[in-house]
């Protein structure tokens, strides 16, 4: 609240400033002019529009969701992402009303970018004080509860102060000293909230002091939803089936698909056209460098298991799989031609998938399409693995920005943690984040194969 309330009050004060800076500007300036046009002309009911806009953005972009956020540079993006889609608004707008144009709002957006900046520095700052933190009890022992315990004391911004945790407890973590311990802690310090993340919970869970805390106000949580907020992923292991059912997010609404829809055949047509005057050399090239089919195609799972048809340009020799069958392709693979390990390096083998995007099949983010043949295998060894078949595969997404190159057990089931995360949280705000991310590593040349 203190977060939505301060971006508010300084999204309508940056407009009124540009106002007020345009009217400096301006030779016949006086004051009685820039309370005609805030009060008389309905200037106000204009600048609470925009300020309504701007925190929709925000919101959209999870601007509001501090602990999705890991990185200053992520929020400084988004940050420029609400002030670029304001400015194009209002861009747009006032071509058609000269009283818009005139305002001074436009102004006003360079203020608010340079105050939305040091708001979010002044709230970093204002979480960390004493009275502003939550106290926070990490019930569970092992490695689990230790990388929860360690990733919230580095992560200042959360607003979180882990004041104990079960791995403190001196002898064995047995039902009674664990119950003693928690229920000491929560007397002492005052806890807000208690975390559970013990990998065996039979016999060592104090329900009873769970409920009494829960009945007292303190909030009880899993602690999947907050190594999902630390790691960016969601980890399969010791994850209960009641939690993917009761937990935030996983939500497809009607208006979601539609703007997802037309987000990815966007991206999709913007990004054929650039590309359209580098395809007869990549044919040339692949045509010069070896023997075969320009275009590869591949079965390849969608949404809901249904199969498909993916293009590619062929990036391997044509009996590449006449001996090995279904194989994942490995570093330094000698099956790749040389022409080949060019593409994909630049990602440039991928540029037919983008037909598949407009057909349908696919979308421009989403989980990563695999074979059929390596499904079916992999649906047995990682649980929880369809659970990444409720969507439109896509050409890039969360675990591809996020991860390597995969081509084992594994690393499969590492991926699939990140495409969880995504799917959970779902968003137009983390399919730009992915798409940007998505032009940075294929610019470096990173994780190709």
């Amino acid at each position: 609240m203190l977060l939505l309330a301060g971006e508010a009050l300084i999204v309508g004060l940056s407009l009124v400033s540009g106002m007020l800076v345009h009217q400096l500007a301006n030779p016949d300036y006086s004051w009685l002019r820039f309370s005609n046009d805030l009060f008389i002309e309905a200037g106000y009911y204009k600048i609470l529009g925009i300020t309504l806009a701007a925190l929709l953005l925000s919101h959209w972009l999870d601007l509001y969701d501090i602990g999705f956020l890991k990185e200053k540079e992520e929020l400084y993006f988004r940050l420029l992402l609400v002030t670029g889609f304001l400015a194009l608004g209002l861009a747009a707008v006032g071509s058609i009303d000269r009283g818009l144009r005139d305002s001074g709002f436009l102004p006003g957006l360079i203020i608010l970018t340079v105050a939305l900046f040091a708001w979010r520095t002044v709230y970093a700052w204002l979480v960390q004080l004493p009275y502003l933190r939550e106290r926070v009890f990490v019930l569970g022992t092992g490695e689990r509860a230790q990388r929860l315990v360690q990733g919230l004391r580095t992560r200042p911004q959360l607003g979180i102060d882990v004041v104990g945790w079960t791995g403190d407890l001196e002898g064995e973590a047995e039902r009674e000293a664990v119950a003693t311990q928690l229920m000491e802690i929560v007397r002492q310090r005052n806890v807000h909230r208690v975390i559970l993340a013990m990998p065996d919970r039979r016999g060592r869970i104090p329900v009873h002091e769970l409920l009494a805390l829960r009945l007292r106000g303190v909030t009880i949580e899993e602690a999947t939803s907050w190594l999902e907020k630390i790691s960016g992923r969601i980890e399969v292991e010791n994850l209960y089936p009641s939690w993917l059912i009761f937990a935030e997010g996983f939500r497809f609404s009607a208006g979601y698909q539609i703007v997802h829809r037309l987000f990815s055949v966007a991206a999709s047509a913007l990004l054929l056209v650039a590309v359209v005057p580098v395809i007869p050399f990549v044919i040339l090239a692949i045509k010069l460098d070896s023997r075969g089919k320009v275009l590869y195609q591949q079965k390849r799972v969608g949404r809901g298991g249904a199969t498909f048809h993916c293009y590619k340009f062929r990036t391997m020799r044509q009996d590449a799989e006449a001996d090995s069958g279904a194989t994942w392709a490995t570093d330094d693979d000698p099956r790749i031609t040389r022409v080949g390990r060019l593409l994909r390096m630049t990602r440039l083998d991928e540029i037919p998938q983008l037909w598949c995007v407009l057909k349908g099949d696919m979308g421009f983010v989403g989980p990563r399409p695999e074979r059929p043949e390596f499904v079916e295998w992999l649906a047995r060894e990682i649980p929880y693995y369809p659970v990444r078949h409720i969507i439109r595969p896509g050409i890039t997404g969360w675990a591809q920005v996020c991860y390597k190159y995969g081509n084992t057990l594994e690393d499969a089931k590492e991926k699939l943690q990140y495409d969880l995360f995504y799917i959970k949280n779902a968003s137009v705000g983390l399919d730009l984040v992915i798409l940007f991310q998505t032009i940075k590593i294929v610019i470096l040349g990173r994780g190709a194969q």
